[in-house]
C-alpha cells in the first residue's frame, strides 16, 4: 500500500456500527490519491439511501490518523427557517440547503493555514436540525471526505417541474474536489433503507412512504442525472 497502512479488513468488521469494509480496489484509488502527501478532498455523492454517510465512516476507519468526514447535510437550512420559507414537505431538496456556505467551507479547507483548525456543521438526525461546530478539522489532516447529495449538480441539471433552479454554488463544488465518487445502488434497496430510517425517525409507514415517493425520489432522480460527471463509480461488490 501507500504511505499510510490501512487497517485489515477483519479489523474494521468489528468495529463499532459495524462499517463494512472498503473493497481493496476503491482503496488502492484513495492510495494513489494520497501518495503525494498532500491534502486530498474526496466527494462521495449518491442519491437518499446510497450508504453515502456508511462509505464515509468506512473510509474514515481505514485512515483513521489522518482523515475527516465533513458532510454536506450540515448545511440543512434549519426547520424554522425551512417553514418561514415554505420548503418544510420539500426538505431535503437543493434550495434547502445553505449551498453557498458549504461552497465558503470547501474552499475554507482548500486554504486552511498550518495552525489553523476549521470548524463545521453537523447534521443531527435525532432532532432534525444541523448543529454549528460540531466536527473539527485539524491542519494536518490529509484526507477530507465530503459527503452528500449535490456535489455534481450543475445548471445543465434541472428538475422535471418547473421552474428552474439556480444551482450556481453547487456547480462549484466539483472545481475544489480532487476526485468524486458516485455510490451506485439497487433502487429497490434504496427505498427500503429510506422507508426503514423515516419509520426509525418518527414518521409512520404511511407517511414515510409518501415522504419517500414524493421527496426522496424526485430528488434520486436528480442526482442520478449527474452520474456521468463522477470520476469514479463506487459498488460495494468489487467490479
Amino acid at each position: 500500500m501507500g504511505p499510510y497502512r490501512r487497517e485489515r479488513e477483519t479489523d474494521m468488521s468489528s468495529r463499532e456500527n459495524q462499517v463494512p469494509a472498503v473493497p481493496a480496489t476503491h482503496l488502492q484509488r484513495v492510495e494513489r490519491l494520497l501518495a503525494d502527501g498532500r491534502r486530498k478532498m474526496l466527494g462521495l455523492v449518491g442519491p437518499p439511501g446510497a450508504g453515502k454517510s456508511t462509505l464515509a465512516r468506512a473510509l474514515h476507519q481505514a485512515y483513521p490518523a489522518i482523515s475527516q468526514i465533513v458532510p454536506m447535510d450540515g448545511f440543512h437550512l434549519a426547520n424554522s427557517e425551512l417553514q418561514r420559507l415554505g420548503l418544510a414537505q420539500r426538505k431535503g431538496a437543493p434550495d434547502t440547503f445553505d449551498s453557498a456556505g458549504y461552497v465558503a467551507l470547501l474552499r475554507r479547507l482548500r486554504q486552511q493555514g498550518a495552525a489553523e483548525i476549521v470548524y463545521a456543521p453537523e447534521f443531527r438526525r435525532e432532532i432534525e436540525e444541523p448543529i454549528a461546530g460540531a466536527v473539527a478539522i485539524a491542519p494536518q489532516t490529509q484526507l477530507i471526505i465530503a459527503e452528500g447529495n449535490y456535489l455534481l449538480l450543475d445548471q445543465s441539471t434541472q428538475p422535471l417541474q418547473p421552474p428552474p433552479q439556480d444551482y450556481s454554488h453547487w456547480a462549484a463544488i466539483r472545481g475544489l474536489l480532487d476526485e468524486i465518487w458516485y455510490l451506485e445502488i439497487d433502487d429497490g434497496l434504496r427505498r427500503e433503507r429510506l422507508l426503514q430510517r423515516h419509520q426509525q425517525f418518527g414518521r409512520s409507514q404511511n407517511e414515510a412512504a409518501a415522504w419517500v415517493a414524493a421527496t426522496d425520489d424526485p430528488n434520486a432522480r436528480l442526482i442520478a442525472a449527474t452520474k456521468p460527471r463522477a470520476h469514479w463509480v463506487f459498488r460495494w461488490r468489487e467490479p
